[in-house]
């Protein structure tokens, strides 16, 4: 691999003339500046970027830790963050801590070493270290989807209490009274909020929430399917609430091996519109969240922080939910149904 002092031997120049060349840091004659990019030309030399960045102390790129790549969410999250970071000249180095805690925070000490200027973090769930470590992080940090206490840093995330509150409402205004609700992981913020918003839907209905009405699963299809499968055995529901739509997947496989018919002896609804949804079938009811934008979102937010463009305290930036009808919810069999909700749209 060709140097930098290679390419000054064949100008005939300095190793300092080619540096001002490659990063246009001074004025260089025609004369030198042609021989030293024909030069370069020819050796076909790359900079190193390590000089580059510690002589400027930035690298130009960003860390992002998700705890499952494999979940088309996280995917679609990541393709968001990564588009809008590529766009502004900055590169993404993906780190998936597959739900582990202690790999969550072995990446961190990874990427810290790489010197990022900034770092994205859905979380594999809270953690006391981890917010102390991205406490002392000295990068921005920007938490999406997923808050961690303690830790002070922008948050982006859905409202998710509301976004499953929609959800419940809708099977309520369809008629359904007997309706369970699959549940992620009890560790995680962002589950114990959706249970929240169920049980808040639920209450202003004076709706009971019977024991084994909420079944825990852990955001996976096959957590779904189990999860179903218990609340189809004990509970009999006419309506399932997931989630998340990977939950809400293997829930229609449950359905199916057991005879249910969906919509028309129990309907499910999950939550977050990945893609897949929009495909399986029946087509799966769910809450929207437009996932590239928060992805986006997030991205915007930390490059305000590295740029300066924002200082001060810390913000809660927050993408409402919206309710997308498609084919696995519906009235119980006789059920008038006229709807109220205003954010509603079918799909």
């Amino acid at each position: 691999m060709s140097t930098i002092k290679d390419v000054a031997a064949l100008a005939g120049v300095s190793y300092t003339t080619v540096s001002h060349v490659v990063n246009n840091s001074r004025p260089v004659s025609d004369d030198k500046r042609t021989r030293v990019l024909a030069a370069i030309a020819e050796l076909n030399y790359v900079p190193s970027a390590v000089a580059r960045s510690l002589k400027a102390k930035a690298t130009a790129t960003i860390g992002l830790i998700v705890p499952n790549n494999t979940n088309p969410y996280f995917a679609e999250i990541a393709r968001g963050i990564e588009g809008h970071f590529r766009r502004n000249g900055y590169c993404v180095f993906l780190c998936n801590s597959d739900n582990d805690i202690e790999t969550q925070r072995e990446y961190l000490r990874v990427l810290h070493e790489k010197r990022i200027d900034g770092l994205i973090v859905a979380s594999a769930g809270d953690d006391s270290k981890v917010a102390t470590a991205l406490n002392h992080a000295g990068v921005p940090v920007v938490i999406v989807d997923r808050p961690i206490a303690g830790l002070r840093a922008d948050l982006v995330q859905i409202d998710h209490e509301a976004g499953t509150a929609m959800a419940t409402r809708h099977l309520i205004e369809l008629g359904h009274r007997r309706i369970g609700c699959i549940a992620g992981p009890s560790t995680t913020a962002v589950s114990v909020m959706r249970v929240a918003g169920f049980r808040q839907a639920m209450a202003e209905h004076d709706l009971e929430v019977p024991p084994g009405a909420i079944v825990a699963g852990d955001f996976s299809s096959p957590g779904g399917y189990a999860a179903a499968a218990a609340l189809f055995d004990t509970l009999a529901p006419t309506a399932i609430v997931s989630g998340n739509d990977l939950m809400g997947i293997g829930a229609l496989r449950a359905a199916a091996e057991r005879g249910i018919r969906v919509p028309d002896d129990c309907s499910i609804v999950g939550f977050d519109d990945v893609e897949l949804s929009r495909y399986v079938y029946p087509s799966l009811t769910t809450v929207g969240q437009a996932i590239l934008r928060l992805g986006e979102t997030a991205a915007s937010a930390l490059l305000d922080r590295i740029s300066g463009a924002v200082t001060g305290p810390m913000r809660k930036i927050t993408i409402e939910p919206r309710l997308l009808v498609r084919e696995s919810s519906a009235p119980p069999a006789g059920t008038a149904y006229t709807s109220n909700l205003s954010n509603q749209q079918k799909v």
